[in-house]
């Protein structure tokens, strides 16, 4: 009985065994062996995007936010000179697509991966592929960001046309060569840590100061500044901080700047205690040189407010982040501001430039001017001699 009993709990172990063994093996096969496709559309992501490319020009608009044209010539570009390569299963032009196509919806990986037919591995390998190649955080290559957002001539020489051949502003800010402001956008950070970054608003955003030129051209930005910092502070970080390359002023020339910003030389802001935005005069012209001042630096000084405007209507993604690190948000926002200009600049025919370009009233997105900044802020306080004759001078022309 004794040697029956020993071999039928053999045999059952022996089952058990193999029962066990088979459903590993099984396992094994079905997980790292046979793999069932699963991305199996007919139109891969390189033929989706070569479609959209050569079909009806809003296409493009839509999916990528730039003309077919301008697409080309920014894959060639970052091929050329920015070290963007093509692996051996994908083309530089799917991962541009990739890339422009998750700033453009702002939708998250796994949407990306089912428009073009790859796995999210893939899709975020080449999004931060061509993230490098505009950020340019690699050693070999400086990144088209930094090639791009800048003046065109750092000693601004002559007039900007928008100033010469307008008589609303010449011969009166004949000597100004740009606006400064700052903008928040949306930042995705842990609960732990959102207390510094909430803005005005109360959520989280990063507060970011730039310059742009008349033509909306963005040429220079501060990033890395958390939403609750306050912007005399970036900018005069800015000011300070050799390594930034801030493009200061040229003796007699100057920004325009609102009231949230130092009263300095090279920075012309408008009468305090005065009428300043151009809504204000909607139903009662300047009673006075003042006010006339404030109306057209205002109207003037509202360039960077539509640049800020047309940036974010363009991206959605700087609406909503995705969960990237802190350090990739920013090189995501530098990106923005980088196709912002690159489609400006080689672009005659952008939907929303021409729709800012011919209506100067026009606003995109929510990018209103703030109501004016009455900050009890010492430094904002301070007054320039050599601004406060500037402005006079204009006010009495």
């Amino acid at each position: 009985m004794d040697i029956e009993r020993r071999k039928k709990k053999r045999r059952k172990l022996f089952w058990i065994m193999t029962t066990c063994t088979t459903g590993l093996v099984a396992t094994y096969f079905y997980k790292y062996i046979y793999k069932e496709p699963c991305m199996t559309s007919i139109l891969t992501g390189e033929q989706w995007v070569t479609d959209v490319l050569s079909g009806h020009y809003i296409r493009c608009i839509n999916a990528f936010r730039m003309e077919s044209s301008v697409f080309k010539q920014l894959c060639e570009e970052l091929q050329a000179k920015y070290g963007l390569r093509e692996s051996k299963k994908m083309a530089v032009i799917e991962k541009v697509g990739i890339f422009v196509y998750t700033l453009a919806l702002g939708i998250s990986n796994r949407d990306v991966a089912e428009r073009f037919q790859r796995s999210g591995e893939t899709i975020s390998r080449a999004f931060h592929e061509v993230l490098e190649a505009i950020s340019g955080r690699t050693r070999a290559y400086m990144g088209l960001a930094r090639d791009i957002i800048k003046p065109q001539d750092a000693s601004f020489p002559g007039i900007p046309p928008q100033i010469e051949y307008d008589p609303r502003y010449m011969p009166y800010f004949k000597d100004a060569i740009g606006c400064i402001d700052g903008t928040h956008i949306n930042a995705c950070i842990p609960e732990t840590e959102q207390l510094r970054y909430r803005g005005r608003k109360g959520n989280p955003t990063f507060n970011v100061m730039a310059t742009c030129d008349f033509d909306m051209c963005f040429t220079f930005i501060s990033l890395g500044w958390e939403g609750s910092a306050h912007d005399t502070r970036v900018f005069l970080h800015a000011l300070n901080t050799q390594e930034l390359n801030f493009p200061k002023p040229p003796e007699g020339k100057y920004y325009l700047v609102d009231k949230g910003y130092p009263d300095r030389k090279g920075y012309l802001v408008p009468y305090p205690k005065t009428r300043y935005h151009k809504d204000e005069f909607t139903n009662m012209p300047p009673t006075n040189e003042r006010e006339a001042f404030n109306r057209s630096h205002s109207s003037l000084r509202s360039c960077i407010e539509r640049s800020f405007g047309v940036l974010k209507k363009r991206w959605k993604i700087l609406g909503q982040m995705p969960q990237f690190s802190v350090e990739t948000q920013l090189d995501v926002i530098m990106a923005a501001f980088a196709l912002h200009n690159y489609i400006r600049k080689n672009s005659t025919e952008d939907l929303i430039f021409r729709m800012v370009d011919e209506n100067p009233d026009y606003m995109p997105c929510e990018e209103l001017p703030d109501v004016i900044h009455a900050r009890n802020n010492e430094t904002s306080r301070e007054t320039s001699k050599e601004m406060e004759k500037v402005r006079d001078d204009i006010a009495l022309l």
